[in-house]
């Protein structure tokens, strides 16, 4: 429906084209949470022109309580008409602050790392795959949506994917709608886990679909007395959510992965693109995984179904889904320690800057390793291994000059603050493990 206007049109010639009525200006704060204002449609030319305009303090963006307002600028190119109330439009947005581009703003750090990429003259391209869990909240905590959906090994389960058909079909449809090609759903390896696929796209319109994406399946599922969830591990004993994402980089319509490619899949930019992926994997972490509980995700020993699918070792590999980056077929290669919890804004800022910085040293990624490393990884002692906890993440980020220019000064000040505050309050925190081991000391 929006993919009918043509760019040059305004907001407010839109909403009239559409029928919209109101618009959601939203931006993502450093945390990955999305704020917003509903502005009347009637209004909307002001807000296109000078911005909507929000306490600097309360954005999350690490600005104080003395600071004056930021101005959050629609981008109309971003612009979708909610599915399920076609009168709202909903708009990615930029953030200024003082009448300059805001440099902690997650939008503008991913901005500023593509311009770094075109100036190489590529395109980066990016895909995500996007997990989460459909639960409901009972007197004893959050359980399992779906009571029937109980098996060790429910991956791709026919039965536990059709009693959620209704929430399913409802989001590829709207999906669809939107333009964005989605092509494959289906139950994951947990209980009450699924995973829907669209179109790869430019990174930055993918991390805008990515955010809309989480914001569409929580109010559906919402509708239905449901709680849908992109943490990473909810349950101790099954499987978490990831949110791979697949890379490509393009001159025009060359794939410049795939073009001159050997029989290992990437061409040899595509292997110096992997190999800076590889040698800042430490200081991405916390990009990658950014939340205590990512931890559990990736520390996990084992889970039901006999397998976490989480990397533990800094290695690639082809159709292997031990590493933590895989070649599935020629001209891409995935990321498999993204989670979901992850604002892509920002990891996929620091997974091209990586990239970049791979392609101008030729950074080598070394031979591929064609074993299950969940088995043998202790067979290959070269092979360094991921942080085990949120703080060690942020210890190799701050070791990390490249990833840290990337954040900015202001943005990497503020994520570390706001981390640190997070790892500390859980430190605080005593759990009933403490108290069910220790009561007896």
């Amino acid at each position: 429906m929006v993919g009918t206007l043509t760019q040059t049109q305004t907001l407010a010639e839109k909403a009239k084209a559409l029928g919209i009525e109101f618009f959601l200006v939203s931006y993502t704060d450093l945390l990955g949470g999305m704020r917003a204002k509903l502005v009347p449609a009637t209004q909307v030319a002001s807000v296109e022109k000078d911005g909507a305009f929000f306490c600097a303090f309360a954005s999350n963006l690490g600005l104080g309580a003395d600071a004056p307002e930021i101005a959050v600028i629609p981008d109309p190119d971003s612009l979708i008409q909610l599915p399920w109330e076609p009168t709202v439009g909903w708009v990615a947005s930029d953030v200024y602050y003082q009448g300059e581009p805001f440099s902690a703003a997650p939008r503008m750090i991913l901005k500023r790392a593509l311009a770094q990429c075109a100036e190489l003259g590529y395109t980066y391209k990016a895909g995500v795959e996007a997990e989460f869990f459909l639960l409901k909240k009972t007197d004893s905590g959050y359980v399992v949506a779906d009571e029937f959906d109980t098996a060790e090994r429910p991956c791709y389960d026919q039965i536990n994917l059709m009693r959620q058909f209704d929430l399913i079909s409802t989001l590829v449809k709207y999906m669809e709608q939107l333009g964005w090609g989605p092509y494959q759903c289906d139950h994951e390896d947990a209980n009450g886990q699924f995973e829907l696929n669209w179109t790869y796209s430019d990174a930055k319109t993918t991390c805008d679909r990515h955010a809309f994406f989480k914001y569409m399946v929580k109010t559906l599922a919402q509708q239905r007395g449901l709680t849908a969830t992109f943490m990473p591990k909810p349950f101790s004993h099954i499987t978490g959510s990831g949110g791979h994402v697949h890379n490509s980089l393009w001159q025009g319509s060359t794939n410049c992965f795939e073009a001159g490619a050997d029989e290992g899949g990437l061409s040899p930019v595509g292997y110096h693109f992997l190999g800076g992926v590889l040698n800042h994997a430490q200081g991405l972490t916390a990009l990658f995984a950014p939340t205590v509980n990512s931890y559990r995700r990736l520390g996990a020993s084992m889970t039901a179904s006999g397998s976490t699918w989480t990397p533990r070792y800094i290695s690639y590999g082809g159709n292997n889904r031990s590493h933590l980056l895989r070649i599935p077929e020629a001209g891409r290669f995935e990321c498999r320690l993204i989670d979901g919890s992850a604002n892509l804004y920002l990891a996929l800022a620091g997974l091209v800057a990586a990239g970049v910085d791979g392609i101008k040293n030729k950074t080598s990624p070394g031979d591929r390793i064609d074993e299950n490393l969940f088995e043998r990884g202790a067979d290959f002692p070269h092979l360094q291994t991921l942080p085990t906890n949120l703080q060690e993440a942020m210890v190799a980020l701050q070791q990390n000059p490249l990833m840290m220019a990337t954040l900015g000064e202001v943005g990497a000040k503020t994520f570390l603050e706001f981390k640190q505050k997070e790892w500390n309050s859980f430190c605080a925190q005593i759990t009933d493990w403490e108290m069910t081991q220790y009561i007896n000391i």
